[in-house]
């Protein structure tokens, strides 16, 4: 009888001991069960989304400089690629009865110091793109072509766009001008041309700056057109985005107390490697977002918050 009470005692002890290591293993599990996570909120903004084409310099209006009458050049004050401004003297002329009479005519009368000397000077600004003549002493005939003037006012750039994209390259647009110095130049597209580039299958679409910029003709550019708009979105930072292998669904894990997240599928804008735009659905400023750690967390998930954002 003894031995039998010794064995049921024996086991009441081995039972209670059971269930106080099981109720500290359940207690562990849910413990380690909470996932540590960082928490944030939606932010209202805008991400810039730009398109980068390329495109070259060149110049519509171009002026000759032409010889007024026959005559010698006595002086060439410009070189090839000289920046120039309206009124500036060019070439110095002198007239065949000026050069014959020489120093004499001066000598008879004072007034006639400059006779027969032709000074032609720049009809616009721009770049000397041409220089036909700059020898001393060649003879000219009326009318020969001395030199080009390139007039900066009318520098554009030649765009090539993408036939997909030319809604962005509309007239009235405005678009950015990088140069290889890096230096940016707001510019206007201005109107397109009928014809396409058959191997690159792009239309060329005529850009021009506020400002007149002397630049040399054909230099490659960079040309960036804004593909948004600038209304405010809500913004969430993209560590905060998950996404499936095929980057086909995109979700957020969004807290609905202290300890438990939900996944929320979300429609994406634009990104940048910082930010990026949720389209929808619409959430509360006050909704609390994971922003870290939610990578492979289920659709329910408990989870404990370390630090807000």
């Amino acid at each position: 009888m003894k031995r039998t009470i010794l064995y049921f005692l024996l086991l009441l002890i081995l039972g209670f001991s059971g269930c106080k290591a099981g109720s500290d293993t359940s207690k562990e599990v849910e413990k380690e069960a909470k996932t540590p996570v960082q928490v944030t909120h939606i932010s209202k903004g805008t991400v810039k989304d730009e398109l980068t084409l390329f495109g070259t310099t060149m110049y519509m209006k171009r002026n000759a400089v032409t010889a007024p009458i026959p005559a010698y050049i006595t002086e060439v004050t410009i070189k090839l690629g000289d920046r120039v401004e309206e009124g500036q003297i060019l070439y110095v002329l002198q007239s065949k009865e000026s050069r014959a009479l020489g120093n004499d005519i001066s000598t008879l009368d004072s007034s006639l110091n400059n006779f027969g000397i032709i000074r032609v000077k720049a009809s616009a600004s721009g770049i000397i793109s041409t220089l036909d003549k700059q020898q001393s002493g060649e003879y000219v005939l009326e009318g020969a072509q001395l030199c080009t003037i390139a007039e900066s006012s009318d520098l554009i750039f030649q765009v090539n766009v993408p036939y997909e994209y030319t809604s962005l390259a509309i007239p009235e647009h405005t678009c950015i001008i990088v140069l290889p110095d890096t230096s940016s130049h707001q510019a206007i597209f201005t109107r397109a041309l009928t014809t396409m580039n058959v191997q690159a299958q792009t239309q060329t679409i005529l850009a021009k700056t506020t400002q007149n910029l002397f630049l040399p003709e054909n230099m490659i550019v960079k040309v960036k057109v804004q593909k948004g708009d600038s209304e405010e979105k809500q913004l969430l930072p993209r560590k905060a985005i998950a996404s499936d292998e095929m980057l086909q669904e995109f979700w957020i894990m969004k807290l609905i107390n202290d300890s438990t997240a939900i996944k929320q599928t979300v429609v994406l804008g634009n990104k940048d490697s910082d930010w990026v735009e949720i389209l929808s659905p619409e959430f509360d400023e006050n909704d609390r977002i994971i922003s870290e750690g939610s990578f492979g967390l289920p659709d329910t998930a408990r989870v404990s918050i370390n630090h807000y954002l």
